[in-house]
């Protein structure tokens, strides 16, 4: 076990009329919360073997019996009034529990794989920052070596100007840009995915 790096996922409670509300405004509530616990179990897959302290931020709050194996996953509650605070206090606890390298990444990319993540945390070896763009205009990945709290501060989140102020930010600093990736917040995110079909029918 890797004890320098540290990956937290954040994650929204998978409660009916509460998640994936853009793109159950096309598909229902109902195949949402699908969708959803789909993508859930994709990122269980993709992290549950990485040889870092994997700590899961639920959003509203701690369920002890779900997907999220504590023998895996550390389980946390998110706390901040917008997402940017709750990433800042998540960041800021890691490097106070004595982690080097943290990166953070949510729980709806399918088109997320172990290796990407293997590959960001190699990243931060000759980075400071890494950061994974996502075709919406945020990111599906944030990772650094020290605290950047500006990064976290005036964004106006969910939004597709997040990425390009946050790469405003990280301008003085090393940083490194994944691949982009797209993340499912719209039906036209998953139409075209097979994985999918199942629930748009």
């Amino acid at each position: 076990m890797d004890t320098e790096n540290l990956l937290l996922i954040f994650t929204r409670n998978p409660e009916l009329g509460k998640c994936k509300t853009r793109l159950a405004a096309t598909i229902g509530d109902e195949a949402a919360l699908e969708v959803y616990k789909m993508l859930l179990d994709h990122t269980v897959a993709i992290t549950k073997n990485l040889s870092c302290t994997k700590q899961v931020h639920y959003s509203v709050k701690i369920h002890e019996n779900d997907i999220w194996d504590p023998n895996f996953y550390v389980k946390k509650q998110q706390l901040g009034d917008d997402l940017g605070q709750r990433m800042k206090r998540a960041f800021i606890k890691g490097f106070e529990q004595g982690y080097k390298n943290i990166i953070i990444i949510g729980s709806d990319m399918y088109d997320l794989s172990q290796r990407d993540i293997e590959l960001a945390f190699n990243q931060l070896e000759t980075h400071d920052y890494v950061v994974g763009p996502a075709e919406d205009g945020g990111y599906y990945l944030l990772g650094m070596k020290e605290l950047h709290s500006t990064i976290f501060e005036n964004k106006t989140w969910g939004t597709n100007t997040v990425l390009q102020s946050t790469l405003e930010d990280l301008q003085p600093y090393n940083y490194k840009l994944l691949k982009t990736r797209n993340d499912v917040d719209y039906y036209e995110d998953i139409k075209d995915i097979s994985a999918f079909q199942e629930f748009l029918t």
